[in-house]
């Protein structure tokens, strides 16, 4: 698509692996799993017992001087992740950034934890805290992230389930790409892991009591993970004009929507979201090297997308390497787009790709190469990465190597 070249100048990261983007990368490049026991402020008898979960946070500790009463964990993982992404751009003494820079967050379901809080404060007859709603509210973690840097331009939150923070990249690129804007801090938060966030998704049955393995037979769900994460994203001509690394280039963005079934994949949806990508970016199936897939571990996901990957790569798909990075650090639900793309960028910058782990044995409905198990060297210049909703609401993104 003509318009100005965007790249991104920094990644940042909090998860089940750690802080740090590099603490990410680790992790998924290794195989390390995420997976821990479970554990929940009350107990609420679910049957799963692991999740990739962010220990709890001394917020005080971690913000001096700054007023943690309004944040919730999902706001706290943003601000985590932006403060890295920020320092790593080399962004870290140009506040207040003004109105050429913008901020886009993705979430799911945003401030959970405070909205139960509340609501058992209220079911026990007592006065919820006054700062329930500004912790709570879906824009939460925008403004306070804007807030944090002096970004005066446009903000806002996009809420599109498992696709949330892929779009939030995509219309980032869109807007810097037409000179909407010339920068955007793209965050990705998810703070799930409260007593009645997991218990839903449990009831759900879609939680692997046991091992994620996307792709492989015998798979039986997914592992349910929180996480922050957050990219720097830029007209290349302001990046370059100021000095910046260039870690990456964003490509490409395509979407869709099945409008067909709330929470049954669609293998004409997730096809188009990847062959819109491709032709936005203007470069053909064959070229891409390496698809960090959405994979879920699901048994109605994983066929899907291999169906939908083989459609749109053609006799190219026997040879490229498809991998899931979720068993490590869990479904991260909003914030997955944005964790995967920040996994991504490294794997372009070391020639890494990601093994799916847990993997058992071959699925024929999965015919693609899933790296199983074991992380491969090789030189990858092209990727492809996936985001598919419940909703019915897909993304694909194409990110280039920076040289």
């Amino acid at each position: 698509m003509p318009g100005r070249p965007v790249v991104i100048t920094g990644i940042g990261a909090i998860s089940v692996a750690g802080l740090g983007a590099e603490a990410l990368w680790l992790a998924a490049s290794q195989g390390i799993s995420g997976a821990r026991p479970v554990r929940l402020t009350r107990d609420v008898n679910n049957s799963v017992k692991v999740a990739a979960q962010i220990p709890e946070l001394n917020l005080p500790e971690i913000f001096p001087d700054k007023k943690t009463g309004f944040y919730d964990r999902c706001t706290a993982f943003a601000l985590m992740a932006a403060d890295e992404a920020v320092r790593d751009a080399g962004l870290a003494d140009a506040m207040p950034f003004g109105n050429r820079s913008s901020v886009i967050v993705g979430t799911g379901v945003a401030g959970i934890g405070s909205i139960e809080d509340g609501t058992l404060t209220l079911a026990a007859g007592k006065r919820p805290d006054p700062l329930t709603v500004p912790r709570a509210m879906t824009s939460a973690a925008a403004s306070q992230v804007g807030m944090a840097y002096g970004c005066t331009g446009t903000t806002f939150v996009i809420s599109s389930a498992c696709a949330s923070s892929s779009q939030a990249l995509g219309m980032a690129l869109m807007m810097v790409r037409a000179g909407l804007t010339d920068r955007v801090i793209v965050a990705g938060t998810e703070a799930i892991v409260t007593p009645g966030g997991f218990k839903a998704w449990e009831a759900m049955r879609v939680l692997s009591p046991d091992l994620c393995r996307p792709f492989s037979k015998g798979r039986n769900g997914l592992l349910l993970g929180e996480a922050g994460a957050a990219l720097i994203v830029e007209a290349e001509d302001t990046a370059l004009a100021r000095g910046a690394r260039i870690r990456a280039r964003l490509l490409g963005y395509g979407t869709t929507s099945d409008a067909k079934d709330i929470l049954r994949p669609d293998l004409d949806g997730a096809a188009d979201a990847m062959a819109a990508a491709l032709d936005d970016a203007g470069v053909a199936p064959g070229a891409i090297d390496y698809v960090n897939a959405h994979g879920t571990g699901t048994v109605l996901n994983d066929t899907t997308e291999s169906e939908a990957i083989r459609r749109v790569f053609g006799n190219h798909a026997a040879d490229l390497p498809v991998s899931s990075t979720k068993p490590v650090h869990g479904h991260t639900l909003g914030a997955a787009g944005a964790v995967e793309v920040v996994i991504t960028v490294r794997a372009l910058e070391e020639g890494r790709i990601p093994p799916t782990i847990n993997f058992a044995a071959a699925d024929p409905h999965c015919a693609i190469d899933c790296v199983p198990n074991v992380g491969r060297d090789k030189p990858i210049g092209l990727a492809l990465s996936n985001s598919f909703a419940f909703g019915g609401i897909n993304a694909a993104l194409v990110i280039g190597r920076a040289a």
